[in-house]
């Protein structure tokens, strides 16, 4: 089973990715440096950095569905 706490939901708004919401400064409509052709490498076992230029916080992605980024490490906090 995915943890929960290790996904973080994004958008695909022509050809580029976007997350709602930065989730290390909180910055709004963050535009990620990734790809479309990385995608299917990622979701083939391929683990991508992905470093958010909002504040320049790594993450490294290990998979990715047609919803959520999967992180292999806690990205969600519970308050």
């Amino acid at each position: 089973m995915i943890p929960f706490e290790n996904t973080w939901p994004y958008e695909v708004i022509m050809n580029d990715y976007y997350v709602e919401e930065c989730p290390f400064c909180k910055a709004e409509q963050v535009l990620l440096p990734l790809k479309k052709k990385e995608v299917p490498d990622i979701q083939s076992g391929r683990k991508k950095l992905l470093v958010f230029p909002c504040c320049f916080s790594k993450l490294t992605i290990i998979d990715i569905d047609q919803d959520y980024l999967l992180a292999d490490s806690k990205i969600r906090s519970y308050r």
